[in-house]
């Protein structure tokens, strides 16, 4: 996704600097050169790119030494800090309410992550699906996202509902101890997705601050503000969005057309002037999906290259030769290697079987 396309209001951003600064840590000289005069004079950095924003973590962490940066963070983001998400979410009627309104207009606040809710048995789940290829910073902001919707959460409810436990893709990191404190629940490490569950029965108790002509107003500028960041995004962008949101069942052509209100041949071409096509982006979305697979390594390859959407497991092995030089097999065991698993050479062409 390019960085015309990246959301994140400067409050979070602010949120990160103020985060180095109780550390102990100057703002890099770059960032400080984006700084501008707020509404209040104060100096504010107003909008970073995605590659800028990916800088920040990754000095942040590397200059304060603190690889649970990104919980310390979340931790202190508030429901006063998401604007009027946050508004809308505490004068929603119920718990559900609040959940379905933030899941529809996440946007508003970050690109970074979409929200769904899921119906898992007796549970809900709430899942996070990156929009970004995060890379090196996925865990710290991952942690950010999920910890701050789970604190959102449990001040909405206020002892009434709360959170049986909380999921990653990723390993247990250095700082688990800390994250298992600061999310109060049982956490799973080395799960598929990202996010974390309640009883679902728990979800229709009313709130006390729920305001339905407030939630009215809340809705009415959130749409606004959707349909501005809409109209912003490029139409490559809003197709890769579609796709990763439809993961495992991809929309044809026909059907992105369908949805974004136009014909597929307006579409084709629309996505030509933009220097791209449908097919390179299910390329691209497929790579990044499967890459992401694999990392996670709960699914077998074969049940990667079903859930890409590849008949057979053989054109699956030939696509991703394409994309990273190696076989499937070859890349997933030097992941393992990198985890300390096994040992085994970096995978290159001649590791190629």
């Amino acid at each position: 996704m390019s960085n015309t396309c990246f959301v994140l209001p400067s409050q979070y951003v602010q949120h990160i600097a103020g985060q180095m600064a109780r550390m102990g840590v100057a703002l890099p000289d770059w960032l400080q050169q984006l700084q501008r005069p707020g509404l209040g004079g104060e100096l504010e950095i107003q909008q970073l790119s995605f590659d800028d924003f990916r800088r920040l973590v990754r000095e942040a962490i590397a200059l304060t030494g603190e690889s649970a940066f990104g919980l310390l963070v979340g931790e202190r983001l508030l429901l006063g800090s998401h604007g009027l998400l946050g508004y809308a979410a505490v004068n929603s009627m119920s718990l559900r309410q609040a959940l379905q309104f933030t899941e529809r207009y996440f946007l508003v606040r970050t690109s970074l992550f979409g929200m769904s809710l899921v119906a898992h048995g007796t549970m809900t789940r709430v899942v996070f699906s990156a929009q970004h290829p995060l890379g090196d910073i996925r865990v710290p902001v991952t942690e950010a996202v999920v910890l701050t919707i789970k604190n959102l959460v449990g001040q909405l409810a206020r002892g009434m509902c709360r959170v049986s436990s909380v999921s990653f893709p990723f390993g247990p990191p250095a700082h688990a101890s800390l994250a298992h404190d600061l999310f109060g629940c049982d956490i799973r490490y080395g799960s598929d997705w990202a996010g974390f569950e309640l009883v679902t029965e728990h979800l229709d108790l009313l709130l006390r601050t729920g305001n339905p002509e407030a939630l009215r107003e809340a809705e009415l500028l959130c749409q606004q503000e959707l349909a501005k960041l809409t109209r912003q995004q490029t139409l490559s962008a809003q197709v890769r969005r579609l796709m990763l949101e439809k993961q495992g069942n991809f929309p044809t052509l026909q059907v992105s057309a369908y949805l974004l209100h136009m014909t597929p041949r307006t579409l084709h071409r629309r996505l030509q002037e933009e220097g791209t096509s449908y097919r390179d982006l299910l390329k691209d979305v497929r790579h990044r999906l499967a890459v992401e697979h694999i990392k996670a390594g709960k699914l077998t390859l074969q049940e990667v290259a079903f859930m890409l959407g590849y008949d057979e497991p053989s054109n699956f092995r030939r696509a991703f030769k394409r994309w990273e030089g190696v076989a499937p097999s070859a890349w997933r065991a030097y992941e393992l290697s990198a985890s300390g698993d096994i040992t085994t050479a970096r995978p290159g062409p001649s590791t190629l079987r």
